[in-house]
């Protein structure tokens, strides 16, 4: 079985069926009720109905079938042959357009960006209009269930946060960008335990540090690279980068490592 190793729990329901189609999609739902993950995974082993995840309003997470699988999730076979479904609880009702609180919106964040990451989904794409995300154009890669059946979900909060996961996702994806010749999660982690003590502690998260905070703080993040090394070596990128740092990094990916270019 495949699926996150950042679940709590794995509570697998018969409703599914092997996919017939890679996974280059997700779909995010709402569980229109403040289910635990245990609960939504008891409802799903009688209802006809699952998801691939839950996400709990506490945050804990939930595989109900696992990703090699197609979820009954959408009211449409052929979107849930390509996507990775998941299923948030809501702390509010209707009328708050079934807001989902905090903890599950960081969750499902850290849940997306290891499911992309495994699948190779360089980047969540999002559209506003309906046509670009069922018929996958302009690189739309995220459907919602409304999409295809007479119903409110995801709700209207989560509707209106679609862009914003997406770049939150994007974020600790490195906004698609490959970042392998320069990171390493495992050595990162153990370079620098004050990650740890900060909380930082899976790949996602690591990944999401160096992008955003490590390489402006000049940070080694593998064994083979370090851009103090790598900009005193080369005059002509120093003429070219001055103190970009990110420059650096983004050079040794992008041109440096195929140059021949060295920097231990």
């Amino acid at each position: 079985m495949v699926y996150s190793s950042l679940v709590d729990l794995v509570k697998i329901s018969p409703f599914k069926n092997k996919r017939n189609h890679v996974i280059d999609t997700i779909t995010i739902h709402c569980m229109a009720g403040n289910l635990t993950i245990e609960r939504c995974g008891s409802l799903f082993g009688t209802s006809s109905a699952s998801s691939n995840y839950g996400v709990g309003t506490d945050g804990r997470r939930a595989c109900y079938v696992p990703e090699e699988y197609r979820s009954w999730c959408s009211s449409n076979a052929k979107n849930d042959h390509r996507a990775v479904t998941i299923e948030v609880a809501n702390d509010g009702g209707a009328s708050t357009g079934w807001h989902v609180s905090d903890k599950a919106m960081q969750s499902l964040i850290e849940l997306l960006a290891d499911i992309c990451k495994r699948n190779g989904i360089k980047k969540l794409v999002w559209s506003t209009n309906k046509a670009d995300r069922v018929n996958h154009r302009n690189r739309c890669n995220m459907t919602v269930h409304r999409d295809y059946a007479n119903k409110a979900c995801p709700g209207d909060y989560l509707y209106g946060k679609m862009q914003y996961i997406a770049d939150e996702v994007n974020k600790r994806l490195g906004s698609g960008f490959d970042w392998s010749p320069v990171f390493d999660a495992t050595y990162y982690a153990t370079r620098y335990p004050d990650l740890r003590s900060a909380g930082i502690t899976t790949p996602a998260q690591l990944l999401n540090h160096f992008v955003s905070n490590g390489m402006n703080e000049r940070r080694q993040a593998c064994d083979s690279f370090n851009v103090e090394v790598y900009r005193n070596r080369y005059p002509d990128l120093q003429k070219a980068f001055g103190d970009d740092w990110v420059a650096y990094y983004k050079h040794f990916c992008t041109n440096g490592k195929a140059e021949g270019r060295t920097a231990i």
